[in-house]
C-alpha cells in the first residue's frame, strides 16, 4: 500500500465531507490571525498569492481584497467547489481554485510573490518536503505566512494534544512544536523573520460536530480530559463541557534568493 495516497485519500474523504461547516466555522471564518494578516499584505496589491490548504477560503478571501490573484490550493476537491461558489457570492473575481497535495505543487518555479496556509499544515503528509516546495514556487525575495495550531513542547502536553487531535480526526498528523518549525523552515532554506504567539479558545460540541467524530471517540476524548493531570488541565483550560484552548502562532518566512 501506498501510505502516502492511502493518507491523502482520508484526509480528502475527511474534510471532503464536512467542507460546507468549515465554511460556517466561526472559529475559521473569524479571528485575530485574519485581521494579522490582512495587515501584512497592505501595499500587495500587484501581487501573485497561493494559499496552500486553503480549506474553505476564510484565508483566501481576506487575501484576494489585498493582492492581484490568489490561487486557493486545497486536496479537497469538495472544499474548492466551496470556496469557488463562496468567491462569486462575495464578487471576489480574483480568487481561482487547484486542487493538489502540498508535497508536489503544480506551478513553475517563482510564481508567487507571496504564499500563505492557515490551519493547515498539521494534515500535511510531509511538512518539510512541503516547505520546499513552498520555497520553490516563490519569486527571490518573496514571503511566505503560515499559521497552525503548535504543541507546548513538553512530552506531557504534546502527548495529550496529539491523542485528543487524531482521536477527533484521523486524518491528523501532528501538531509541531515552534522547535519543529524553526528546524523545518531553516531545512527548507526559508527564512524566519517573525513569530507570533496566540491562544485559540475551541468550543467541545462544535469542535467535534465538525469532523464528524464518531461517538467513542468523542467518550474517548471526554474521559482523557477528565482523567489528565492539573498541568494538562491547566494549561489547556479544560471546561466542565470539554471546552478547552489551544496554542496557534503565526510564522513569517522569507526566501532570500
Amino acid at each position: 500500500m501506498n501510505n502516502k495516497n492511502s493518507h491523502q485519500n482520508a484526509v480528502e474523504r475527511q474534510f471532503g465531507e464536512q467542507a460546507q461547516a468549515y465554511l460556517n466555522s466561526a472559529v475559521h471564518a473569524q479571528g485575530k490571525d485574519l485581521q494579522r494578516l490582512s495587515n501584512l499584505l497592505e501595499n500587495c496589491n500587484t501581487a501573485q498569492l497561493l494559499d496552500l490548504g486553503c480549506g474553505a477560503g476564510h484565508a483566501s478571501f481576506t487575501a484576494a481584497a489585498k493582492v492581484a490573484q490568489v490561487v486557493a490550493y486545497d486536496l479537497s476537491a469538495q472544499m474548492l467547489t466551496v470556496v469557488s461558489t463562496a468567491a462569486a457570492e462575495k464578487g471576489l473575481a480574483n480568487v481561482r481554485v487547484q486542487q493538489g497535495v502540498a508535497e508536489s505543487l503544480p506551478f513553475d518555479d517563482a510564481s508567487f510573490d507571496i504564499v500563505i496556509s492557515r490551519y493547515s499544515a498539521h494534515h500535511w503528509h510531509d511538512v518539510g518536503q512541503a516547505l520546499r516546495e513552498v520555497k520553490r514556487v516563490l519569486k527571490p525575495g518573496g514571503r511566505a505566512i503560515l499559521m497552525d495550531v503548535v504543541s507546548p513542547g513538553h512530552p506531557l502536553l504534546d502527548v495529550y494534544l496529539q491523542t485528543v487531535e487524531v482521536l477527533r480526526d484521523t486524518s491528523h498528523v501532528r501538531d509541531y512544536t515552534p522547535g519543529e518549525w524553526l528546524s523545518m523552515f531553516t531545512d527548507a532554506g526559508l527564512v524566519v523573520q517573525q513569530v507570533t504567539s496566540d491562544r485559540l479558545p475551541l468550543e467541545f460540541t462544535s469542535w467535534v460536530a465538525r469532523m464528524r467524530t464518531p461517538e467513542h471517540f468523542v467518550t474517548a476524548i471526554r474521559a482523557l480530559q477528565q482523567g489528565v493531570t492539573a498541568e494538562v488541565q491547566q494549561h489547556f483550560a479544560i471546561q466542565d463541557d470539554g471546552s478547552f484552548t489551544s496554542d496557534i502562532m503565526m510564522f513569517e518566512v522569507n526566501k532570500n534568493r
